[in-house]
């Protein structure tokens, strides 16, 4: 829902890992934006980790769309090519993801893809992309960038498949400021034929003597596209040569996103992308996820405990996407408290009658912008939340009859359009019978039948409903 603007839209400053330094934002064309994530690979069940970096660039697409850019997104999803390894080795982890399942590649894919889908948008709430690509519904088109990388003369082919000639590229490796010379085939760099330790697989052939689910016909043999490669192509389909941003995991950074590069500029001759945005990782209890550990927790996970999966983003929102976050249940019941406190805050507009436009009525409409600002701000997620916090003290302070409904009403518009968190959706007016029986309690309390009142306030507390007696109203919460 579009929001009522005090100001003009406001400059979008964000770090770029490419430059190392914040850069206000200067699409290609005007006030459109071309934007590229990386999806998930779809071989098992999505964890809590998985979704933070999503949930940040939801928040950057928020942020962009209430500064009126026209964000195009493209967001693949990954259901084939991606090893075990980044290093074009080991298992392909969508077979692996067949074999521990006894499906095929094809049914283990479309059943994750099935579950993120509800995780991402109906669950987090997130915003579709505007495209979803599967890497397998773009195999023609990856092979066609790969006679495109061979003809230009960048690639060269051993016994497991075709690989890119970093070396001849130069710059190859300056998203990441990779020391080159300083990586050398040794004790740490296993020589795997590859002319170079940094070259990297376009096309990986398959292995004569296993049969996979996944494998075409190419002019190079039968196989199967290397990781790197889809994006590349997809952003090109799908965007076009050059494009406005690129985001995705720090750990894309040394590998997979300096090999998009690197393919991609050798195609094209341009910059790929003018931004590159990486959030950071979210560790349990100080300690890196691991199936060892049993510390892998799930959106699931979350629900069967009883917490709202909005309070499980208020918690990734509480660190800003540049930082290490951690994951805790006490943490969580921390940003589940937060969450039911502006809950309890939102329930007011049901409560609030006021009807004369005010500047100074309670809650200011200036909040909405200065959200947008901090917003905008390389999307500082922990001040735009502590400036909410600051808004619902003060509506909490003030007399309920000067919280103007209108403002409030604005007010929680903007922050669930900025933020997503679905506080008008999550707090529905009460119903018809607990209307009358506020009624009621109310002419109880009027005729001094304390008793009648108790009664009827027992009653709407067994309902769910926490009634609160103010010298300027009455005030109803649901209990948490």
């Amino acid at each position: 829902m579009q929001q009522t603007r005090l100001y003009t839209n406001m400059t979008v400053t964000l770090y770029n890992t490419l430059s190392r330094h914040a850069e206000p934002l200067r699409p290609l064309e005007d006030k459109k934006v071309r934007l590229y994530t990386c999806g998930l690979t779809v071989y098992s069940q999505p964890h809590i980790g998985n979704w933070v970096s999503y949930i940040y660039w939801d928040i950057l697409v928020r942020t962009l769309r209430a500064n009126d850019y026209d964000v195009t997104r493209v967001q693949n999803i990954t259901d084939v090519g991606h090893l075990t390894s980044d290093e074009d080795a080991g298992e392909d982890k969508m077979q692996k993801g067949a074999l521990r399942e006894g499906k095929t590649a094809w049914e283990v894919a479309d059943k994750y893809i099935a579950i993120a889908d509800n995780e991402a948008y109906s669950q987090l709430g997130l915003i579709r992309p505007d495209h979803l690509p599967r890497a397998t519904d773009y195999i023609p088109q990856q092979i066609d960038f790969v006679r495109q990388l061979e003809a230009k003369g960048y690639t060269y082919t051993l016994n497991d498949g075709v690989y890119f000639d970093t070396s001849k590229l130069k710059a190859y490796g300056k998203l990441a400021r990779l020391d080159i010379d300083g990586l050398q085939f040794g004790a740490r760099v296993a020589d795997t034929g590859k002319k170079n330790p940094t070259d990297f697989a376009v096309w990986k052939f398959s292995d004569p003597n296993e049969k996979r689910d996944m494998e075409w016909d190419s002019p190079w043999g039968k196989g199967f596209p290397g990781w790197h490669l889809e994006c590349s192509v997809l952003a090109r389909e799908l965007l076009g040569d050059q494009i406005d941003m690129h985001t995705g995991g720090i750990d894309h950074i040394p590998v997979h996103h300096t090999n998009e590069i690197a393919q991609t500029e050798a195609v094209t001759g341009k910059q790929f992308s003018r931004i590159w945005l990486h959030a950071n990782h979210i560790k349990v209890n100080g300690t890196k996820m691991s199936k060892s550990l049993d510390n892998i927790y799930t959106l699931k996970g979350i629900q069967d405990k009883g917490y709202n999966i909005q309070a499980f983003k208020l918690l990734v929102l509480s660190k800003h996407y540049r930082t290490e976050g951690n994951f805790t249940w006490d943490i969580l019941q921390t940003a589940q408290n937060r969450l039911n406190h502006w809950h309890n805050i939102a329930t007011l507009r049901h409560q609030t009658h006021a009807t004369i436009q005010d500047p100074h009525n309670i809650p200011s409409l200036e909040v909405i912008d200065t959200l947008r600002e901090v917003l905008s701000d390389d999307l500082n997620t922990p001040k735009a939340l502590r400036i909410i916090d600051e808004a619902f003290a003060d509506i909490e302070a003030a007399r309920v009859d000067k919280i103007h409904r209108g403002n409030l009403v604005q007010l929680l518009e903007a922050i669930d359009e900025m933020l997503g968190l679905q506080l008008l959706e999550d707090t529905p007016d009460i119903n018809e019978e607990q209307k009358m029986l506020l009624t009621e309690r109310q002419r109880a309390r009027e005729a001094k039948d304390w008793e009648k009142s108790d009664h009827v306030r027992d009653e709407l507390e067994k309902q769910g409903l926490v009634v609160r007696d103010t010298p300027h109203g009455v005030v109803w919460e649901r209990s948490s």
